[in-house]
């Protein structure tokens, strides 16, 4: 049983990890993508050794890592627990000022800057806060819950397990990552020194979430080359760049294969960036299906689009580059179902609903599993990810952090 007397910490963590301004930033080639998220992350490390964890350190990447010693006589497999601290590229993370709604009795919220309304028709969690004290943002930030509210929640659970020895559990390790909002999250990182055999993300929204499937993703880069004359004696000889990739992404479906017309296990081609001028045009691509096969499909559907949008520009040609990204987790936790089972079994004694859907996305989860550490993603409470109307409920962050202790004890009882 978990200790009811126990002070939560999580909540008073996050609102000052939040203080801390760690956005990424995509278009940075170094790594991390910015320093200072190793400000917040140098802290991290610090407080790790305060209650207890002495091998806490923030390496030259970023990461920081700790072990939990064992307490059980059993061989129990080290589970780690990851979080990242950045913030994503696409709201402003500096000068957060976080604002704690107590005792929330439903209906919209309404944020004290830009006119920002949290709608509960759009939130259907709300429905189920009434009586909980909900974090939201004044309005001219995002919240930053995705993912300090992990971070905050896995830094309570270690501290409730030291603190509460009779609580059996075997290696627990902690690492929290930088540039997960970048797709860089792993990218530098040392499994072999983190030594976890399995591990959880805690980057997830509603309470009981476990995602162990993700889209599988590539991305695809198209250049379409013509020929620039100057615009003043152009007639008959210019072939406008520009021209010919507006042409190709006018060609693109209107009704199907689209963010905007897919959801559930549909998966989608989508143009994100389009730069250029006369002589070279660049549009980039993201593709993701739930089956990796389909990758393929919508791939070599571009590209007979794009050869086919060329063929009406004579003179004109283009470069099609394919980039493997990431693939469905599920791929290789098919093949471990104790890490998920596990956490079900978890939330079910903590008398929480599990809920098993797959992330029309991806996470960190999905690259370390298939460099050898399968790791599913379990909530964290965070909502309205990466927008000023981004919030968490206390009440969400202190069940997060049972559910880290209680998988905890399930492992070391299991072994």
């Amino acid at each position: 049983m978990f200790d009811n007397s126990y002070k939560f910490t999580c909540v008073e963590r996050f609102l000052r990890y939040v203080k801390y301004d760690t956005q990424s930033d995509e278009n940075s080639k170094s790594f991390p993508s910015t320093e200072k998220q190793k400000i917040l992350s140098a802290n991290l490390a610090e407080e790790l050794k305060n209650i207890g964890l002495e091998d806490a350190h923030l390496d030259q990447w970023g990461y920081v890592m700790a072990t939990l010693p064992s307490n059980t006589n059993k061989n129990v497999s080290p589970i780690a627990f990851i979080a990242h601290v950045d913030t994503s590229p696409s709201v402003t993370g500096e000068n957060v000022n976080p604002v704690i709604n107590k005792n929330y009795q439903g209906g919209d919220i309404k944020l004290s800057n830009g006119g920002w309304v949290i709608k509960e028709n759009e939130n259907p969690d709300l429905k189920n806060m009434k009586g909980f004290d909900i974090i939201t943002t004044d309005g001219t930030t995002l919240l930053g819950a995705d993912n300090k509210a992990g971070v905050a929640e896995i830094m309570d659970a270690v501290n409730y397990l030291i603190t509460h020895p009779e609580v059996k559990h075997g290696i627990v390790k902690v690492c929290f990552t930088p540039d997960e909002e970048v797709g860089r999250g792993t990218e530098k990182i040392d499994l072999k020194k983190l030594e976890a055999v399995y591990a959880y993300t805690v980057d997830g929204s509603s309470r009981g979430e476990i995602e162990s499937e993700t889209f599988s993703a590539d991305a695809v880069v198209i250049k379409f080359f013509g020929k620039n004359i100057h615009p003043g004696y152009a007639k008959g000889q210019m072939i406008n760049s520009i021209k010919i990739a507006s042409a190709f992404i006018d060609s693109l479906p209107k009704d199907k294969l689209s963010p905007e017309t897919t959801e559930g296990r549909e998966g989608y081609v989508h143009p994100l960036a389009f730069n250029g001028n006369e002589e070279m045009t660049t549009v980039k691509f993201i593709i993701r299906d739930f089956e990796t096969s389909k990758l393929k499909e919508y791939e070599n559907f571009l590209k007979d689009l794009a050869e086919k949008t060329v063929a009406k520009f004579p003179g004109s040609k283009l470069e099609f580059e394919v980039i493997e990204q990431y693939r469905n987790m599920i791929e290789v936790l098919v093949n471990h179902p104790k890490v998920i089972e596990y956490a079900v079994e978890a939330l079910e004694r903590l008398g929480i609903k599990p809920i098993m859907h797959p992330i029309r996305g991806g996470t960190d989860g999905s690259r370390l599993s298939f460099m050898g550490l399968p790791t599913p993603n379990i909530f964290a409470g965070e909502h309205s990810f990466h927008s000023q109307l981004e919030w968490v409920a206390v009440q969400d962050m202190e069940m997060a952090v049972k559910t880290i202790v209680e998988i905890c004890k399930v492992w070391e009882e299991k072994s």
